[in-house]
């Protein structure tokens, strides 16, 4: 589907309050490769739902960002369906409504992997060799930021700051936050993820 933009009008709508933004933000296999089993609590797209959370939100104030980051939150990505859903409820046009996504890019627009790995790259991390670190796991893992393993076991995303500057490089895996971060220890990370998953498929 092909999305005209009308940044004009879309710039108005930000003017007005209309849209909010503000509060936004070797043991192993190389590339590690696993069947796909969720380790986080992110739940299948069902139209019903989506519409349940939309309707829940709807009434707030800036509801835009409120409802996608709803959206995200239950199902871990925004599916297209959810553009037409959004749109109506707040009468904007679906351009409108896929510009705001595809600005940030903490809404994705495919399901993650059965786990998610964050990795901070932000200054202070950077400081610390985070750099070192996303290009390990990137190594690792055979995938770039913002990607997911083939398999659909691990989506691999950069972050900028996740409050916890004091022990960087820092990490988040499936909403847990971890702090000095090096290659050794995201190989560690990677191991419990692992056995995690081990003990969802048996």
């Amino acid at each position: 589907m092909h999305h005209k933009l009308d940044l004009v009008g879309l710039e108005r709508k930000l003017g007005s309050g209309q849209i909010q933004v503000s509060g936004l933000e070797d043991s192993l296999p190389e590339p590690m490769m696993m069947q796909s089993k969720v380790l986080h609590s992110y739940v299948p797209w069902s139209d019903e739902l989506a519409g349940s959370v939309i309707k829940g939100k709807v009434t707030e104030r800036g509801a835009l960002l409120p409802i996608l980051h709803g959206l995200s939150a239950t199902f871990g990505y925004i599916d297209p369906r959810a553009i037409p859903l959004v749109a109506e409820a707040l009468n904007l046009s679906e351009a409108e409504v896929f510009g705001v996504i595809t600005f940030y890019k903490d809404f994705r627009s495919e399901p993650p992997g059965a786990s998610v790995i964050r990795l901070c790259q932000a200054e202070a991390c950077q400081s610390m060799g985070a750099d070192r670190v996303a290009q390990h796991a990137k190594k690792r893992l055979g995938i770039g930021f913002g990607e997911t393993t083939p398999d659909h076991a691990v989506t691999l995303e950069e972050v900028f700051c996740l409050g916890n500057c004091a022990l960087s490089p820092a990490a988040m895996i499936d909403g847990r936050l971890v702090g000095r971060v090096d290659e050794e220890r995201f190989d560690k990370l990677l191991g419990e993820i692992v056995t995690r998953f081990a003990g969802v498929t048996t």
